[in-house]
């Protein structure tokens, strides 16, 4: 049974940084690409960020620069480093497994799900 938990969701100033962390079970983490999504109150979820399994990286475009995905495959987690962080990226963040190797930003694309983690940032 696939597992995600995220952690490291808080409240923070404007300006700020937090670090989420995704730890995974029940995979071959190494295998698979992994993303963080994230959904603010009223809006649909939206793709923040993906970790090929070979490490290639994509981003959201309007979070280039700010936010940064790693993954340490020997921990089996995937963690979203956030800086500069402003009020608009106040949501619950989502970590999800890609269903291959390599993923584009599209939610069905992503076949289990973490339970999310408050992020609110405050101005």
């Amino acid at each position: 049974q696939v597992q995600l938990v995220e952690s490291g969701g808080g409240l923070v100033q404007a300006g700020g940084s937090l670090t989420l962390s995704c730890a995974a079970s029940g995979l071959t983490f190494s295998n698979y690409a992994m993303g963080w999504f994230r959904q603010a109150p009223g809006k649909e979820r939206e793709f923040v960020a993906v970790s090929w399994s070979a490490g290639n990286t994509d981003y959201a475009d309007s979070l280039k620069g700010r936010f940064t995905i790693s993954r340490d495959n020997a921990k089996n987690t995937v963690y979203l480093q956030m800086i500069s962080l402003k009020p608009e990226d106040t949501a619950v963040y989502y970590c999800a497994r890609c269903r291959w190797s390599i993923c584009s930003t599209r939610a069905y694309e992503y076949d289990y799900w973490g339970q999310g983690t408050q992020v609110t940032v405050s101005s």
